[in-house]
């Protein structure tokens, strides 16, 4: 007899101004697993619990109007409404994924980089693109390298549990006017490349770093998107749920593309971590 694996529940994390909710869920029903969009306040409320569900997303929008700085409001709701509940589902190892406005509610909230669990003092930001416009193009992203101890020598980090396994060069749409990576200083920058948190960066379609327009916000050393110490909090300026099937590419009529697109891979590898993780299954049981 076949055993049927159970579909690994899904949050995707909504409030006022979340608008990418639904591609989203799409992307992780496509992955194989159930998705289901609830929003903060039934948490808040105590209707519904964080450790019922094995995946957290944080979907882009404009949560709150953006009011008083992209994300911070939302950011503001997990880390002084939900602490316990929010930092307990990221030290669990549990998937946790924060895309464009959700990458800025990670770090404004202390999640990321996450050198504590949840950082006491915020060790980064993200800010106003230095176009200073919004900025809605595709962008090439490399997977970035970590050094390898006493060789000299550099590897594809691993430490990201939503990239493992994926091509080195990808291709995604960014869609934002806050995306600025800025880490607190020079120390902070330093330490995420030495704990290979620094999980993708801007390049060229040659896999080079280069500046705007292949960086599109200015992000100090064209970081795109970094990871905590344990790796499976992740967050990233570009959209990957916008890049799951070749009909969401740009060139889809003219290229012979593959049928899966760059981004969707992101989220196949948080759903199969889950089934192979007994641990966290029974956590979410």
């Amino acid at each position: 007899m076949v055993k049927i694996l159970a579909k690994p529940k899904i949050l995707i994390l909504r409030t006022a101004g979340t608008n990418c909710d639904m591609e989203t869920a799409q992307a992780f029903s496509l992955a194989g697993g159930e998705p289901q969009r609830v929003h903060i306040n039934r948490f808040i409320a105590g209707e519904v619990k964080l450790n019922d569900y094995s995946i957290l997303a944080i979907p882009g929008g404009f949560s709150y109007g953006d009011d008083i700085a992209s994300g911070k409001v939302l950011a503001n709701e997990l880390r002084y409404k939900l602490y316990e509940q929010i930092s307990a589902f990221a030290a669990s190892g549990k998937p946790v994924i924060g895309i464009c406005n959700g990458f800025q509610v990670l770090v404004k909230a202390g999640l990321l980089p996450g050198f504590e669990t949840i950082d006491q003092e915020l060790q980064a930001t993200l800010s106003f693109n230095d176009s200073a416009k919004f900025e809605d193009r595709w962008v090439y992203l490399k997977i970035s390298n970590i050094p390898h101890p006493g060789t000299g020598k550099s590897q594809i980090s691993n430490k990201c549990l939503w990239t493992k396994g994926i091509k080195k060069i990808i291709y995604l749409p960014v869609a934002h006017g806050e995306g600025k990576f800025i880490p607190k200083d020079k120390e902070v920058l330093d330490r995420l490349k030495k704990n290979g948190q620094v999980v993708l960066e801007y390049v060229d379609k040659r896999g080079v770093k280069a500046g705007y327009p292949y960086n599109p916000n200015g992000s100090v050393e064209n970081i795109a998107g970094i990871c905590n110490p344990a790796g499976n909090v992740f967050g990233l300026m570009p959209h990957p749920e916008r890049h799951v099937t070749k009909y969401n590419h740009p060139q889809w009529t003219r290229n012979n593309l593959p049928e899966i697109g760059d981004g969707l891979a992101i989220f196949i590898n948080a759903v199969n971590y889950v089934l192979e993780n007994k641990k966290l299954k029974e956590l979410s049981a």
